[in-house]
This record gives structure tokens, sequence and C-alpha cells, in this order.
């Protein structure tokens, strides 16, 4: 019985021994197999090495335009109407808003005068009736010249002078109209304000 006693004692106090010795042999080896890692990689400091961030980030931008709504409401206007005006839109914006006159008075004279181009005079890109009477016809090399031509006559002659509202217009654009003129470039602007 004492034999049993002294193994079981022998037992208890030499299991925490070699448990310990067992982690410090572990950790020994752990270590050096650390070393040669590092040696191998090339690195021979034991202490963890840092870099700097590089200098320029790559990083992602994007650019958005902002695009005017009235761009939209003119080329849906052109194209519920299958007009040859169709890509135009930005055009007429950007020419009203350089000489100050409302977006929507051009492409509204344009449908009173010729449907939207589609009753124009053939290969005069003139879709205002602009300089046209008796036998003659006012030719333009392209829309984006009419459009310009059209707008700068509009802001000189009649802008300039007082003439605003298409009531006013029409007493020298079209002075022979009874108002049916007016009424019908009023009602097309307003067609194409619903729009927005």
């Amino acid at each position: 019985m004492r034999f049993k006693i002294f193994l079981l004692a022998s037992y208890v106090l030499a299991l925490p021994l070699v448990l310990a010795a067992t982690i410090l042999v572990s950790l020994y080896f752990f270590h050096q197999n650390q070393t040669s890692l590092k040696k191998s990689w090339g690195i021979t400091k034991a202490t963890p090495h840092y870099e700097a961030l590089p200098e320029q980030r790559a990083s992602i931008t994007l650019e958005t335009e902002a695009r005017d709504a009235r761009i939209d409401v003119l080329e849906e206007f052109f194209i519920r109407h299958d007009s040859p005006l169709v890509g135009y839109g930005k055009e007429f914006v950007v020419v009203a808003d350089e000489y100050e006159l409302d977006y929507r008075l051009l492409p509204a004279i344009a449908m009173q005068e010729s449907n939207l181009c589609k009753k124009a005079p053939e290969n005069s890109h003139n879709c205002w009736g602009f300089g046209i009477y008796g036998g003659k016809v006012t030719r333009f090399a392209n829309y984006n010249e009419a459009i310009d031509t059209v707008a700068k006559g509009l802001a000189r002659n009649y802008v300039a002078n007082g003439l605003v509202q298409p009531s006013e217009i029409m007493t020298k654009y079209t002075p022979g109209s009874n108002g049916s003129w007016a009424d019908g470039v009023n009602f097309f602007m307003d067609y194409i304000h619903s729009s927005l």
C-alpha cells in the first residue's frame, strides 16, 4: 500500500514538472523554427517590420455631369412628334440661355410654323418661317446654324425692343395674323412646360 501511495504522490508531483518541461521544449523549438523562417526570408531582426503607406493611394473618382431637365423635356417633345430636331435639345437650351430667351420659345415657334420642321422648305433647315415671305426663303447650312441665328434675331430684334410674349412678338414676326399664331405658340409653350 505504501508503494501505491508513493507512486500516486510521484505521479501527482511529476505531472506538472513533465508538462512544464514539455511546454518549454515546445516553445524552444517553435522559436527556433520562427528564427530559421525569418532567416530564409531575409528577415534578420526578431522585431516586427512596418512599412509606410504609399504616398499616393489609388482612388476611384466618379464624375457626374448634372443634366438639365429642360433638355430631356425638349427631346421628349421632339421624339413624340417625330421631328428631325431630335438630338438638338441641348442646343436649344444652350442658345436660349445665351440669348436670355425662354427655352420653349423656339421649339414652340417651330411647331407653329412647320410642325417641328416636317413642313419646312426643302433643304432650308428653316423650321421657324424666319425670313420666309413672298418667294424669299432664308436657308441655313444646318439646324445648329438655324437655331443660333433665329435665337439671336429674336433676342436682338424683338426681346431687346420689349417684344417678349408671343402676342407681342407676333405684331412684328407675323403682323397679318389674327392672333392664332400667338395662341398656337402659347399653347405649345404650355404643352412643353407641362412635361416638366
